[in-house]
């Protein structure tokens, strides 16, 4: 993922909304979300040439989502995936806590990432990237894009601000809201934008929360939203070089 705004206890009626575009090269071989034939409890998409997955939840509710840091240093062949964590904690048993901790001793052997997961509305965060332990998220709302938790790029300021007005609104923030939120393609000035090692023309390109570019770009936008009865709706929208080319969606009562 590149960008995720999260929500946590917000709304009494929504204790839990995820919103996130996870943006990659198009030539990378990627599965559109499914429940899979090999684990049928996770639904995720998955990224086949690593075996991994940027997102994804369980029938029973945990779920768990992945962004890297960027820095141009760490794009070494051979390093450990870092979509194998989100698949690895919703494969698994151990609390979001308890798989953090575990993970942490290890969690240099493996690119920057930043790992958000939870159960149901619980969250936790943590970073290899930086020397704080894991940490549960209080209520509140939060974004993530390549760098630590709340970096103040101008994209996670304006997503976090849009989803905060549309979670004051009175009605609960339907889809259509939620991917508008994530289909917006402003550019910041580039006074605002950070400089990540990647030189000022890619920063513009990343800069917007939908990128769209000759090869690389927003390849799907994916929707979590759990309401107070424990109903949690899945939607995701694909997309091949800006285009829509599926949207779909899977719902359940939590059990």
């Amino acid at each position: 993922m590149c960008l995720i705004v999260l929500a946590i206890d917000s709304r009494p009626d929504l204790p839990l909304i995820l919103a996130a575009n996870r943006d990659e090269f198009y030539r990378r071989p990627t599965a559109a979300a499914e429940f899979w034939d090999d684990d049928p409890q996770i639904l995720a998409g998955r990224d086949l040439q690593a075996g991994g997955t940027w997102l994804g939840v369980t029938r029973a509710g945990r779920w768990a989502a992945v962004t890297n840091v960027r820095n141009p240093q760490d794009m070494k062949p051979g390093r450990r995936s870092r979509g194998r964590l989100v698949r690895d904690f919703l494969r698994g048993t151990l609390a979001p806590g308890c798989f953090l901790r575990k993970l942490a001793p290890e969690a240099a052997s493996f690119p920057g990432f930043n790992l958000l997961l939870g159960s149901a509305a619980q969250a936790w965060y943590f970073s290899n990237r930086n020397s704080c332990a894991p940490r549960r998220l209080e209520e509140g709302i939060y974004g993530l894009s390549n760098a630590r938790l709340d970096t103040p790029w101008p994209k996670v300021r304006g997503a976090r601000a849009d989803l905060e007005a549309l979670l004051a609104a009175q009605r609960p923030p339907a889809a259509v809201d939620l991917f508008a939120l994530l289909a917006d393609e402003r550019r910041p000035a580039d006074h605002e934008l950070p400089d990540t090692g990647v030189g000022l023309d890619w920063e513009r390109t990343l800069g917007s929360r939908f990128i769209r570019s000759a090869d690389y770009g927003t390849r799907c936008s994916t929707l979590l939203r759990l309401d107070r009865d424990g109903f949690l709706d899945f939607r995701e929208r694909s997309f091949n070089a800006g285009r829509v080319v599926m949207e779909h969606g899977f719902s359940w009562h939590l059990s």
